[in-house]
């Protein structure tokens, strides 16, 4: 048990619920002590995935079969590179285990396989017979998980946890602790001691010891003036400074419940943590995880030049893999993905991609994710949409004044003076240009 003398740990007999923070009846509060950490990069940046974990407690589980093509595609996203390290399953029924092992059959570097358990050696018991060198363990840190819901007190719970951390490192496997809803327990009473004696077991076998900071019901905030326990700067600079845990054994877990699911792990990684945890697509519970895939777009920008060997237009197959073979329906303007996340309606933007594509193109789409910038024709097209249209579809280089594109444009004016509302689909297109032009 912690005995640091700056950092005991402050075993309460009442929960802090921070409730000047989390009312609950009212929505959460955002209180900033007007004090600053600095920022301090993480030198190497990395991802790893919870796609079959987390991913899965929010829709029906995948096949064994799906989970081997996913992991798959995600290897060969990754491309050997080593951005995307690690995924991590669960190991509780037999098809999940049986997807563990047909996964680890394929002898893939990256992403390394690991496992997720739950505080207790029953569930231990699962990594040891798996014959996995790296597992998950669930240690919930905030009052609201330690006494509401496993009815403890800070002692019990750090107690337990450290039992199970060190049967871990007894067995000769890493464990990468949990410390769910970080965003609302408290910091210096609880999170920093038991990180302190974490780090007294890495430094006692030799064998690092992992944390996840889980920003549970996405409270994190990306300002270091913010208050603890929401900021995340604070969260990433305490545990590195005073709690003594390298950046390079941390990783960020956040969820979208206050739109910050992107931002906060790139401010963790400016401040320190070299890790970010998603899930493909951004599947989680309630609002999602973290993109990985948006994560492997950041870390690029992030280091300023792509990740050397990652296969970025492998995200485009992985959407249709999940659309097509999964049957997932994606927003229609889901970044990098949806169907139309590089589609244009109005008219002057069109007539902008004429001129020079990098006018209302993020990027060399085509190039980087096999998708060509295009165009859905609507009342706002007018005649630059309908060319660019027709250029996209054809070998055909033709003038806005062309008679043959007026009377198309023509068309698709008559329609929604007719009360039309939704775009016109390529088929009716295809069919209009192949009257106007005779095709």
């Amino acid at each position: 048990m912690s005995n640091n003398a700056k950092y005991p740990l402050q075993d309460v007999d009442e929960p802090n619920l921070y409730r000047d923070i989390f009312p609950y009846t009212e929505l959460p509060r955002m209180p900033f002590d007007g004090k600053s950490v600095p920022m301090n990069r993480a030198p190497k940046v990395w991802i790893t995935d919870t796609t079959f974990r987390d991913g899965q407690q929010a829709r029906p589980p995948y096949t064994a079969q799906q989970i081997v093509d996913i992991f798959t595609l995600m290897h060969k996203l990754d491309g050997g590179s080593g951005l995307i390290q690690a995924s991590e399953f669960f190991l509780y029924s037999k098809r999940d285990r049986q997807a563990v092992d047909k996964c680890r059959e394929l002898g893939f570097e990256f992403p390394q396989v690991t496992g997720w358990i739950r505080a207790v050696k029953s569930d231990f018991k699962l990594v040891k017979d798996m014959g996995l060198a790296e597992t998950g363990i669930l240690v919930s840190c905030s009052d609201y998980h330690i006494f509401l819901k496993l009815k403890k007190n800070r002692k019990q719970a750090m107690e337990i946890y450290l039992d199970i951390v060190q049967a871990a490192l007894d067995a000769g496997i890493t464990p990468r602790c949990h410390f769910e809803d970080i965003t609302r327990a408290d910091f210096y009473g609880f999170v920093v001691p038991f990180a302190v004696e974490l780090m007294k077991l890495r430094e006692q076998y030799g064998r690092d010891v992992k944390i996840r900071l889980c920003d549970t019901l996405g409270f994190g905030v990306p300002w270091s003036e913010a208050a603890l326990p929401r900021s995340v700067p604070k969260l990433i600079h305490g545990l590195i400074h005073d709690a003594g845990v390298p950046g390079e054994l941390m990783e960020w877990h956040g969820h979208n419940d206050f739109h910050k699911v992107v931002v906060n792990p790139i401010t963790a990684w400016l401040y320190g943590c070299a890790g970010c945890n998603g899930a493909l697509l951004g599947t989680g519970e309630r609002t999602g995880n973290t993109p990985v895939e948006a994560m492997v777009i950041e870390a690029a920008q992030f280091n300023g030049e792509h990740t050397p060997g990652v296969d970025y237009a492998v995200i485009t197959e992985i959407a249709e893999y999940f659309t097509n073979e999964i049957g997932d329906a994606l927003p229609h303007n889901y970044p990098l993905v949806g169907r139309d996340f590089n589609v244009t309606r109005a008219g002057i933007h069109a007539d902008g991609l004429l001129k020079s594509e990098e006018i209302y193109n993020c990027f060399d789409t085509q190039k980087l994710l096999g998708r060509p910038a295009s165009v859905a024709i609507t009342d706002k097209s007018g005649a630059a949409g309908i060319k660019h249209w027709i250029e996209q579809h054809f070998d055909l280089d033709v003038a806005k004044d062309d008679s043959r594109l007026l009377a198309i444009r023509d068309r698709v004016d008559t329609e929604y003076e007719a009360g039309r509302t939704t775009a016109i689909s390529d088929d009716e297109m295809l069919a209009w240009y192949n009257e106007a032009f005779g095709g």
